[in-house]
């Protein structure tokens, strides 16, 4: 028995012991040493600047066309109706925020404690104030201080409040002077890499930011006097002063960096067809852009273009396609002329111009008015018509507005910039919008997004706290630059 009991434990220390050997350098061992541990920033940097900007072109054909009246769906079309809680074929930009924004934030942090990444930090910086505009510009109050970190804090983000977003420390605008701060204080040698915006340039980034603030500033007008910021960065002339300049990547004629639209179904490209408020608007302007943006319709006899009233009723309404014109080739056969938009100069231009009029700058409106036009017509790739700026879109047209001739025109040219024609509308009350055919809106143009149903199911709490702000999550209450 004792001899057996020597045997036991002597069994046991040896299982220990070969117990222990297996363990020792456990993590060591079972580590691939040819798997990263973390992704690159040039390979964020590279992928975040694709997907929004990929994502957000396809979101501004197929839903943000539709409440900015550009286009009008024939069919798979709540969202035209404004039912905007059942998004269909696009209208879900929720999630394109946040998991961009997310990795931007990654970035960031790689930025601030990884000294040989430091040239990342403005850039970073300068996205995020970017992303925030969008996604609290089409939501209102938005997780934001305590979002973007769901691995190492929580996944249930409390809502902030739209003016903080914008006016805070670490909100908006402070980011986008932090950006140009870091950049500016950037001293060292290593290149910024997969910069698909600038390839690497950063005085373009500084351009940009300077660009965003005007943009950002003149969002928030009606709320504060800006008038000092605005002058300051006019006379400084260091934002996006035209088309050489413009923070966009071109779409390819082939895959995979073509426009979306040309790998979908021909039947998702066939729902969309220009707008009754579109085609009045070119027509009246005699605008040759109308060729470049839309296709005469089928049954037409002499190349003539017909847009059709937004948010019909397909359950009740028949339509036959060849009565319609379809939108323009370059969004499907040939998308190497398309470019998926961040900021240009026309948008910069038409900004300024409109801070002019009113008084907020010391400039000439006309002047940038007419730069604005111009820079448009270029970018879409349509000649500029000899008479257009003293005819048919003079500046102060007799019986014209000249505020409602800029945002006009700026509209016309942010087709499938993502949601931006139907925030400027809200902002600014023009273009002046239909009354769509079969609302579900009560005859009402939405004047924001709803969250979306995920928020209520994940994050219920202060989802139900921010619902309650607006008046159960309605499209119909102002955000708080629009109040």
């Amino acid at each position: 028995m004792k001899n057996y009991i020597h045997t036991k434990v002597w069994v046991l220390i040896m299982a220990l012991v070969v117990v222990g050997s297996c363990t020792k350098d456990f993590e060591e061992i079972n580590t691939n040493p040819n798997a990263p541990v973390g992704v690159q920033p040039n390979l964020l940097l590279r992928q975040v600047i694709y997907d929004y900007g990929e994502q957000m072109s396809y979101e501004g054909f197929t839903a943000g066309n539709l409440l900015g009246q550009y286009t009008t769906a024939l069919d798979f079309n709540l969202f035209d109706r404004h039912n905007l809680k059942s998004p269909q074929l696009g209208g879900n930009p929720w999630p394109i925020f946040y998991k961009n924004l997310r990795d931007n934030e990654i970035i960031l942090d790689q930025a601030r404690t990884i000294e040989t990444f430091a040239v990342y930090e403005g850039p970073a910086l300068i996205l995020k104030a970017y992303m925030t505009a969008g996604l609290t510009d089409i939501f209102g109050d938005v997780p934001y201080a305590e979002a973007f970190r769901g691995k190492s804090e929580t996944v249930t983000p409390s809502y902030d409040a739209q003016e903080t977003i914008y006016m805070a420390e670490g909100g908006i605008l402070d980011n986008l002077d932090k950006g140009v701060l870091a950049i500016q204080n950037y001293s060292g040698t290593i290149a910024l890499e997969g910069d698909i915006l600038f390839h690497g340039d950063l005085e373009a980034w500084i351009r940009f930011a300077n660009s965003l603030k005007i943009k950002a500033l003149m969002r928030i007008s009606n709320k504060m006097d800006v008038s000092s910021d605005l002058q300051l960065i006019f006379d400084g002339g260091e934002f996006i002063n035209d088309n050489t300049q413009n923070a966009v990547f071109d779409f390819t004629d082939g895959e995979p960096n073509n426009f979306r639209l040309a790998r979908l179904r021909i039947g998702d490209f066939n729902n969309f067809v220009l707008s009754e408020t579109m085609e009045e608007i070119l027509t009246d302007l005699n605008d040759d852009r109308i060729e470049r943006l839309f296709r005469p319709f089928a049954n037409s006899t002499n190349e003539e273009f017909n847009g059709l009233l937004n948010g019909i009723d397909a359950s009740q309404t028949s339509i036959a396609l060849a009565d319609y014109s379809l939108t323009g080739t370059i969004f499907r056969e040939n998308t190497g002329l398309l470019d998926a938009n961040f900021m240009t100069g026309w948008e910069t231009q038409f900004l300024l111009a409109e801070a002019a009029e009113k008084g907020l700058i010391n400039a000439n409106a006309q002047q940038l008015y007419e730069r604005g036009v111009t820079q448009a017509f270029e970018y879409w790739q349509v000649p500029l018509p000899s008479t257009y700026l003293t005819i048919d879109a003079a500046y102060g047209l007799t019986g014209a507005d000249p505020l409602e001739q800029i945002i006009t025109q700026k509209w016309i040219a942010n087709m499938i910039n993502g949601y931006e024609g139907w925030i400027e509308y809200r902002r600014t009350g023009f273009p002046q919008l239909k009354t769509i055919s079969a609302s579900l809106n009560n005859d009402l143009i939405p004047v924001r997004m709803p969250y979306p149903a995920e928020e209520e199911a994940l994050n219920n709490k202060n989802y139900s706290a921010a619902a309650a702000a607006t008046d159960g999550n309605s499209i119909n209450v102002r955000v708080w630059w629009d109040q």
